[in-house]
């Protein structure tokens, strides 16, 4: 990984930049005093793209130039030795300027100074001082009585060479199942994944920890910053790190990916996997007590007369449903969610599987037109060399399309047709405490909206507001007017509105070889969010808020009932309301939106001419390489995707056992 190292100027320029956002005051630190201009660069460094490490300082030494300053209209100072009004009002400058790539470097500025000055710890190691402002209580710790690890991994120590039958990249939600499957058949495994091995003893409810350790460093967001990515990087994936929330894949979505040329989907073998991955997860509706947030999605939608309806999720009875289940998304503290590392892959290690970690594949090996292992470089710098009689590439719909072309594969399709589910939120603040932070993660969800045009619209859900999940969706007008949002966090709940995208975008691959995401919503698309805005608005009014805003970069809100004598009342605050929604507009850096769900960019169909991979996961380019994760979805599938992807996984390992026998 290259290292990321600042000049003087540089150095002052993110300081000041850092400052500016979070200053001191009122008994809190400044954001340098918290160190966060240091884990700024430690967050950048994790990406390994050298480009975007020279972007960071190109940026710097530009906005530590007179000239800059001059050229927006703010003097002949460089920025540090400006006042703070005076660096808001440059900074805002940028964040609403009419040059895409200015929006874009605010909001990658924006995102990393709040995420770390609301996520790190004070300098001597206690409780930041600003968590006593939001009243959040700050990680919990690891849990006292963890078990041991139950899976064993093999250390790379030197340059290494294995032979297998199968060697499969990525050890999530597709990788973990084919793992399973495959060794289950009396296949020898081997298992590449990137990222480290963590479990119960490692998971301490901190942000800060599970954001450098269990997701992934890079890509972070789209090139414009449109939609930040959120993927898990760690030994199980996404599984590690999801809500848990599991539905199966729905009906009228198998019948359109069997539209596309993969008639199994609709047929008794697929079926049969997603009850085979539902039974293995333990998928129930049983430990769904509705945390706060949850109990104000049901009673706007009872009051509405909307559906609403309890989440399947697939954990077992040691789930609390209370503190702990609120940092669900940093890794489940009692071993409760049935991530891929309590299920599959203990099922594939049992059957003689062998998991290495912290090895990053590099390229599939082909030869005479047939995959044959893959080389790979361990986190240490040695070599990684695995002869195989087939691969399968399971790294998500990020990196397999990366390694696929990395790998010489030609297909038009590969990289094309990402689906990203990008969600926005409405919240709603409350007379009441609220807590969002804690509570069952996702205990309930409304489908309302689902079908808004041709089984495409949005999907109502709830999650854990914790502050590195408030910040990216609060709007920056300043440092005080957004201290006094996040003051308010302890009484606010966000609805998020999780858009099934019908039109998508792709990913491509830089010089050196690393994914770089290109999104835009469409019109189509575009419609279906403001649709899901206005819908969740309503459920806050009926919910009871007394304030609602979106998660805009301009902070666009109103007070049901009007604003006084004239006003109009609820329904016309409202209009007002999406009024100023639609001036302000969902562009980048415009709209906050986020991506849980990656998915789509190397996609299964029924041949070459429309498809990345055939229905069997084989690609079309080169015999014996199978793309069995996220990727391979025909299109977006509307729910939460981690038991379609088992399923799909599950079919063609089962397939593929066949077939080597």
């Amino acid at each position: 990984m290259p290292e990321l190292t600042l000049t003087t100027r540089q150095r002052r320029a993110l300081a000041a930049i850092c400052d500016t956002f979070c200053p001191a005051g009122d008994g809190l630190l400044s954001a340098s005093e918290l160190g966060v201009p240091d884990a700024v660069l430690r967050l950048v460094a994790r990406d390994p793209r050298a480009a975007a490490h020279r972007e960071l300082r190109q940026l710097l030494s530009a906005w530590e130039s007179p000239a800059l300053t001059y050229a927006i209209g703010h003097g002949w100072k460089r920025f540090s030795a400006m006042g703070p009004d005076r660096r808001e009002a440059a900074l805002l400058s940028w964040g609403d300027s009419v040059v895409p790539q200015r929006r874009a470097a605010f909001q990658a500025l924006r995102k990393g100074a709040l995420l770390m000055y609301y996520a790190l710890p004070a300098p001597d190691g206690g409780p930041n001082p600003v968590w006593d402002t939001l009243g959040y209580p700050g990680p919990p710790g690891p849990p006292p009585l963890a078990p041991p690890k139950a899976l064993t991994p093999r250390p790379v120590a030197a340059d290494t060479t294995l032979d297998c039958d199968v060697c499969i990249v990525g050890s999530g939600a597709g990788g973990g199942v084919a793992a399973a499957v495959l060794s289950g058949a009396g296949l020898d495994v081997v298992v590449l994944e990137g990222g480290g091995y963590y479990d119960d003893g490692d998971f301490d409810g901190g942000e800060l920890s599970a954001l450098t350790r269990l997701y992934a460093g890079s890509p972070t967001a789209t090139h414009d910053h449109s939609v930040s990515l959120i993927a898990g990087a760690c030994l199980g994936g996404g599984t590690v790190v999801n809500y848990s929330t599991s539905f199966r894949t729905p009906d009228e979505v198998r019948a359109e990916w069997a539209a596309h040329g993969v008639p199994a989907f609709v047929g008794e073998e697929y079926g049969a996997s997603l009850d085979a991955v539902c039974e293995r997860l333990g998928v129930n509706q049983e430990h769904n007590d509705p945390s706060t947030r949850d109990r104000k999605l049901r009673a706007g939608c009872l009051a509405l007369g909307w559906h609403v309806d309890a989440m399947p999720r697939n954990v077992d009875g040691r789930c609390d449903q209370g503190v702990d289940c609120g940092t669900c998304g940093l890794g489940c503290r009692r071993g409760a969610k049935q991530s891929v590392v309590k299920t599959w892959l203990p099922d594939a290690a049992a059957g003689g599987a062998r998991l290495l970690v912290g090895t990053k594949a590099e390229r599939v090996r082909i030869e005479q037109g047939s995959a044959r292992g893959v080389d790979a470089r361990s986190a240490g710098g040695h070599r990684v060399t695995v002869r195989a009689r087939a691969v399968v590439s399971a790294c998500g719909a990020l990196h397999t399309p990366a390694l696929l072309k990395r790998s010489g594969l030609q297909n038009q399709h590969i990289g094309r047709h990402l689906k990203l589910h990008p969600a926005t939120a409405v919240w709603g603040v409350y007379d009441e405490e609220l807590r969002p932070w804690e509570g069952t993660m996702q205990a309930l969800y409304s489908d309302q909206h689902r079908d808004l045009d041709g089984g495409y619209g949005v999907k109502y859900e709830t999650a854990s507001a914790l502050p590195h999940l408030a910040v990216p969706f609060f709007p920056w007008r300043g440092a005080g007017a957004h201290h006094e949002l996040m003051q308010a966090l302890s009484s606010s709940v966000a609805f998020g509105v999780l858009l099934r995208d019908r039109d998508g975008g792709e990913v491509r691959v830089g010089r050196d070889g690393e994914p770089v995401v290109r999104y835009r919503l469409s019109p189509y698309d575009l419609a279906h969010v403001r649709s899901g805005v206005e819908g969740a608005a309503r459920m806050h009014e009926a919910a009871g808020a007394k304030r609602i805003f979106s998660s805009q970069s301009r902070f666009v809100a109103y007070a049901p009932g009007g604003d006084g004598p004239g006003a109009g009342g609820t329904d016309a605050a409202r209009q007002r309301f999406l009024d100023d929604v639609d001036r302000c507009g969902y562009g980048a850096g415009r709209t906050h939106f986020a991506s849980f769900h990656i998915m789509g960019s190397a996609r299964m169909g029924g041949a070459a001419s429309t498809a990345a991979v055939a229905p069997s996961g084989e690609t079309w380019d080169v015999r014996d390489l199978y793309v069995f994760d996220g990727s391979a979805f025909p299109s977006a599938p509307g729910v939460n995707p981690q038991v379609s992807i088992q399923a799909i996984a599950h079919m063609g390992a089962r397939r593929l056992a066949a077939r080597l026998g």
